[in-house]
């Protein structure tokens, strides 16, 4: 689980997080009914991080951020306090701040003071959402120019003319990598660097490797909230596809894959059902599952690794005293690389 491509896990997300986006053709929108049909009929069926985070998806997602199983968002919160100052000599001076999956913008924000962005992008794909946030933030940051992009940026992100091209730095927090298999990682990173430039960095934030029994109770909280997090992502592909789902027949499934390094989410059939939406039909038998997310977990060996091939040196590390997650500083390696652009 990621905030916000979302998310996060949890992203695409998060704010992951459906983040619905506003698509803007007839013809996008039939493409993305189509990708969503076929994941339901593949085997195992699927369904993209994505349709986590519509509206009451973000706002489950915030509400899940303050469980006590959920270490991420404080821990890195507790990175970005203890370090700031460093961060800021690291990062800075970047005129251009790019929050992708930005959700409610407060990581963000908490990084305006030191840093001093002159133009602020927030990118989510819950547009609503986003520009929500965005009229908060106006009133309490009237100098920073604001920009918000309601867009779903796994697929490659999009910046208008009027986002500055140099100076660029991308903020991608809440260990929503992890929401993308390693090479389509690679791909959306190889994308920011090429939309960067050569004078572009990153900020990230990172889940890394730990005990099975902490990363199992993180994304399975005692309270049901990522439970009901899960469940309401049948609710949004209802609505996309005018289907039928009935949540009461489905329950939330996690567990840590260790052999992929990847916790995973899944719905599974509590009873045989058969969903129904356009002219098409799915029968899941009893315990089938319906794959949600993907959450890998890296050790600085395996990050460092995926940033140089998707073109960025990372240069700093700040991580909490039990090595739970990490912030890293990454810039632009010379010179981009050849094909790393591909859309993730």
């Amino acid at each position: 689980m990621s905030t916000p491509i979302s998310s996060a896990a949890r992203a695409d997300q998060q704010t992951h997080s459906g983040r619905a986006t506003a698509l803007p053709t007839d013809t996008a929108h039939d493409t993305e009914r189509a990708k969503l049909t076929s994941g339901l009929l593949a085997q195992p069926a699927r369904v993209a991080p994505k349709y986590l985070y519509d509206t009451l998806g973000s706002k489950l997602f915030e509400a899940l951020c303050l469980l006590p199983e959920y270490y991420p968002t404080r821990t890195e919160a507790a990175i970005v306090c203890e370090h700031l100052d460093e961060i800021a000599d690291a990062a800075g001076p970047y005129g251009t701040l790019i929050d992708l999956g930005a959700g409610n913008c407060a990581k963000a924000e908490r990084l305006f003071d030191a840093l001093k962005p002159d133009h602020y992008v927030a990118v989510d794909i819950s547009a609503d959402f986003l520009h929500t946030a965005l009229n908060r933030l106006r009133a309490s940051h009237p100098n920073i120019h604001m920009t918000a992009l309601g867009q779903d940026f796994s697929h490659g992100l999009q910046l208008p003319d009027t986002v500055p091209a140099n100076g660029r730095l991308f903020f991608y927090p809440g260990s929503s990598l992890g929401n993308f298999a390693p090479p389509d990682a690679c791909r959306f990173l190889g994308d920011l660097r090429q939309n960067g430039g050569d004078d572009s960095a990153l900020l990230l934030g990172v889940d890394l490797v730990k005990d099975a029994k902490v990363l199992n109770a993180a994304y399975d909280d005692e309270l049901g909230v990522t439970s009901a997090f899960n469940l309401n992502l049948l609710r949004h592909v209802n609505r996309t596809l005018h289907a039928n789902f009935d949540v009461r027949d489905w329950r939330h499934v996690s567990f840590f894959n260790e052999t992929e390094s990847r916790v995973e989410m899944h719905l599974q059939a509590r009873r045989s059902v058969d969903v129904c939406w356009e002219n098409t039909r799915r029968h899941f038998d009893e315990g089938e599952r319906i794959h949600t997310e993907n959450s890998y977990k890296y050790t600085r060996a395996s990050l460092n690794k995926l940033l140089q091939q998707a073109g960025w040196h990372p240069s700093v590390y700040w991580t909490d005293e039990d090595d739970k997650f990490a912030v890293v500083h990454a810039q632009a390696s010379l010179p981009a690389p050849r094909g790393q652009g591909a859309r993730a």
